[in-house]
């Protein structure tokens, strides 16, 4: 059983590329199914096979412990490892080949909460690997770039798993534009001059301070541009997972 994590910041496409690539893995007549941890999300794009909603809500702990919106979706990150034997036992049951989970909106509180890396290291999994998100619009300069870049690599630290980095929504951006953002994860100096060139003051010296920092980790940040809507780019990626998955040989 391999299981994918999806992780990336609010808005940024996590759960319609959940439904592309079930679609995909699906047509190729591969046992999939897909799993909600997002206790909060009010419509899905897809119909989860497992869901913490049938586990826990958030309006269900606002009610009880009189919680506002986000003291409620803090509680129900937390509640969420509580509940991992449960979860862990309707996959098994469903006795699926691939998992696809589609974690919280909010990355912060997957992420950067104890219980977000206790859940993807007690999900019973075979093997596993993360894909994190790039809003294509969101990182479309310098700044935001360098942001998602330094989230990327703080997902990495938080997780330890073979992790991905995906441009998502690439059909809503010119393709010269994804060319460019393609370019800045695959060489570091072309990003580090359209920083010099285009960014000025506090910024870009941070910029450059963090750039030569996330450098020395010696990462792969090269990023795999897809749409969720047009399914461009989705085949790649899952070429690309089936890879590390099965040690190089792609399964159609």
């Amino acid at each position: 059983m391999y299981g994918t994590l999806l992780i990336g910041t609010a808005g940024s496409g996590k759960s319609l590329l959940t439904k592309a690539l079930s679609d995909i893995l699906k047509s190729k007549d591969l046992d999939t199914i897909t799993v909600n941890l997002d206790p909060g999300v009010m419509n899905l794009p897809y119909e989860p096979e497992v869901d913490i909603r049938n586990l826990i809500t958030v309006n269900e702990i606002m009610e009880k412990y009189s919680l506002g919106p986000n003291g409620a979706m803090i509680m129900a990150s937390d509640l969420l490892a509580v509940k991992l034997d449960e979860i862990n036992e309707e996959v098994a049951h469903l006795r699926p080949d691939y998992v696809l989970v589609d974690t919280p909106g909010q990355m912060e509180l997957f992420a950067f909460r104890a219980s977000g890396p206790y859940v993807a290291r007690e999900l019973d999994f075979e093997s596993k690997l993360v894909l994190f998100l790039f809003d294509a619009v969101f990182s479309n300069d310098p700044t935001n770039f360098v942001s998602n870049l330094f989230l990327s690599t703080a997902a990495y630290h938080r997780f330890l798993l073979p992790q991905y980095s995906v441009l998502s929504k690439v059909d809503l951006l010119p393709e010269k534009e994804i060319e460019k953002m393609v370019l800045w994860s695959e060489d570091p100096s072309e990003l580090e001059l359209a920083v010099q060139s285009q960014l000025t003051g506090d910024i870009r010296l941070i910029s450059i301070d963090l750039l030569n920092a996330i450098a020395s980790l010696e990462q792969n940040f090269t990023l795999f541009p897809v749409s969720a809507t047009t399914y461009e780019g989705v085949l790649e990626l899952d070429a690309a997972i089936q890879r590390q998955f099965r040690g190089g040989e792609e399964i159609f």
